[in-house]
Order: C-alpha cells, then sequence, then structure tokens
C-alpha cells in the first residue's frame, strides 16, 4: 500500500508539472527586440504635392523594440533614406528665380521613437491570453532629421503588420510619413513667399520598411504567468 501511495503521488506531481513547464514555454514573453529594416522613401513637398511613392529611393536601418505588453510597445530607429524630385515637373509654376535650383537629391538621416499599439496581442501565447502571431499596429512618436546642413525634429505617423513567424524571430512591414518641421528639406524654401505654420508648408518625407528582428531578454514569470 504504502508503495502504491508513492506511485500515485509521483505520478500526481508530473501531470500537474508538465503542463506547467509546458505553459511557461509556449507563453514565455521578451522585453526586447533587435533587428534591422530595408525598403524605400520618398518626399513630399514643393516638388511633390502629393503623389505617393513618386521618386522612390532605396532606405534602410536599424530598430529596436521595447514591448511594454503584448499589446504596447515603444520602438526606436536610425534609418537613412534619399528624398529627389524636380519641381519644375510640377503643374503648378513657381516664381522666375533663375539663382534657385528647382531640381534636388538628398539623403535624409532620421531618428526617432514611436509609441505603438496592436489591436490584438502579440505573441506566441495560448488559451485564455487570445495572442496572435500576425497583428497590425498603429503608431506616433518624435523624431529628428539631419538633410545636408538642416537639422529639425519630425513627428511620425502610420501603421504596419507583423508577423511571429518562430518563437524569438519577428518580420514585419512598417509604414510611417515623417512630418518634419522644416521647408528647407528639398532646398525650396518658401518659393511663393508665404508664412507656413507648424505643419503647414513643411517638407516631409515617407519610409516604407520591412525588418526582421529576434527577442532578447525573456521575461520570467510564475507558473500561472501572473
Amino acid at each position: 500500500m504504502s508503495r502504491f501511495n508513492n506511485i500515485v503521488g509521483l505520478l500526481t506531481f508530473i501531470l500537474l508539472a508538465f503542463p506547467c513547464s509546458s505553459l511557461r514555454a509556449q507563453e514565455l514573453e521578451y522585453a526586447v527586440e533587435l533587428g534591422g529594416m530595408a525598403g524605400g522613401s520618398f518626399y513630399l513637398g514643393d516638388a511633390n504635392y502629393s503623389t505617393l511613392y513618386k521618386g522612390l529611393n532605396l532606405g534602410g536601418g536599424l530598430m529596436g523594440r521595447y514591448n511594454i505588453n503584448p499589446r504596447m510597445s515603444l520602438k526606436g530607429n536610425i534609418s537613412y533614406g534619399g528624398i529627389s524630385g524636380n519641381a519644375l515637373l510640377q503643374d503648378n509654376k513657381f516664381p522666375a528665380n533663375p539663382e534657385q535650383e528647382w531640381k534636388f537629391s538628398k539623403g535624409v538621416l532620421d531618428i526617432g521613437c514611436q509609441y505603438e499599439i496592436s489591436f490584438w496581442g502579440y505573441g506566441m501565447g495560448t488559451g485564455y491570453k487570445g495572442q496572435r502571431r500576425l497583428v497590425p499596429y498603429i503608431q506616433v512618436g518624435l523624431g529628428a532629421t539631419v538633410c545636408g546642413s538642416v537639422f529639425t525634429a519630425n513627428i511620425p505617423f502610420g501603421f504596419g503588420v507583423k508577423y511571429k513567424f518562430k518563437e524569438r524571430w519577428n518580420c514585419g512591414v512598417d509604414w510611417t510619413m515623417r512630418f518634419s518641421l522644416s521647408d528647407k528639406l528639398d532646398g525650396i524654401p518658401d518659393p511663393y513667399s508665404i508664412a507656413g505654420g507648424f505643419l503647414k508648408n513643411k517638407d516631409s518625407y515617407c519610409f516604407t520598411m520591412f525588418y526582421i528582428s529576434y527577442d532578447l531578454c525573456p521575461k520570467y514569470r510564475k507558473c500561472n504567468n501572473e
């Protein structure tokens, strides 16, 4: 009888311990992501008022995320991309100015931080957590722009989709429009001599990036994940 009780106790322990360890393995979360990005960039301004992806150039950079929880993250980036255009190809006619260079091609260095919120919890968790491996998100933040001799702030706004294709590997598409506080990125400042406001009559640029990242710094939790 004593041996039977010992066997029953051992089996009970295994049955209780195995689901707990399995749950932790499946629902383990990570605090940090680091990765690289590659894609394209274009600009909106005096040489391109509204046409998306006109004058598309190559872009790339590095990104990192701090995952506050499965739905909210802080993302930092260091990105570089080209912007180009020709104002003389616009339908609008600019005032005659023989000293003005209307055609340009420049590089933009962008350093920024965005707050992301996902539509659903992101991860490989199961059951009551309701996490998904493929989720869309929106983002807004604050950044800095360096374009030649111009240094200014920018306000990034955009959206994206991310996919966890392995436990610690992620990929996705990230789209952000950077609304700069300067009208000098294209070298065509204020061609009509009309004063601009906070974001009015300012130059903007966009990054469309494909990225891949790796998870670091696991968050260790109790068996019941609380």
